[in-house]
């Protein structure tokens, strides 16, 4: 079957929910307004493109190319990055909701997640180092053998992960996330 090729196009208020896009491939392009929520976006890959107030919530991502994408107020909940092609997979996320996502086994190295809702998000074994989760909230996320070496989480909240688990050289953390640090430990922190 023969590639799509989409390039610096922009899609506006175009309703994609429960679709299947098949082998399509968008380059430097813009989506805006886009409803996306369940479809099926496999085997499709969008390189240096931008979403903006979009919702992927419950998307299929199987194989999928996702290259130095941003997502700026996006409504991404329940998605399975894990499963997306790995090869050059590279994203930021703006003022996004990514709660119950799943980052497993990822390379997410550099990444910032500026304002963001990642409420039970699964980071286990994922390359953080340098990232930046600035004004994030991260309650129950897990952080499982994960690389967080100079990680940046000063300006977030809700964190906890062990640091006996995890690579965490010269990570930033706030004082006030510590008893999250040591959370296992089970001490009455004052």
């Amino acid at each position: 079957m023969e590639t799509k090729l989409y390039q610096n196009r922009t899609f506006d208020t175009v309703d994609y929910s429960e679709q299947s896009l098949a082998n399509t491939e968008f380059v430097n392009c813009e989506f805006i307004n886009c409803n996306f929520s369940k479809s099926d976006l496999s085997h499709n890959d969008f390189l240096d493109s931008t979403f903006k107030n979009c919702n992927l919530s419950l998307a299929a991502l199987k194989n999928t190319g996702l290259k130095n994408i941003n997502f700026i107020g996006c409504k991404l909940m329940g998605l399975d990055f894990s499963t997306c092609n790995s090869f050059l997979f590279s994203m930021n996320f703006q003022d996004c909701l990514l709660d119950y996502s799943t980052f497993i086994y990822k390379k997410l190295k550099k990444t910032n997640f500026i304002d963001c809702s990642l409420k039970e998000v699964d980071f286990s074994n994922t390359d953080l180092s340098l990232a930046i989760f600035k004004n994030c909230d991260l309650s129950a996320s897990t952080f499982a053998e994960c690389i967080l070496e100079k990680t940046d989480f000063r300006s977030s909240r809700n964190y906890a992960f062990d640091p006996s688990e995890n690579k965490i050289k010269k990570t930033k953390v706030s004082h006030t996330a510590l008893a999250g640090l040591l959370e296992k430990f089970d001490l009455d922190i004052e």
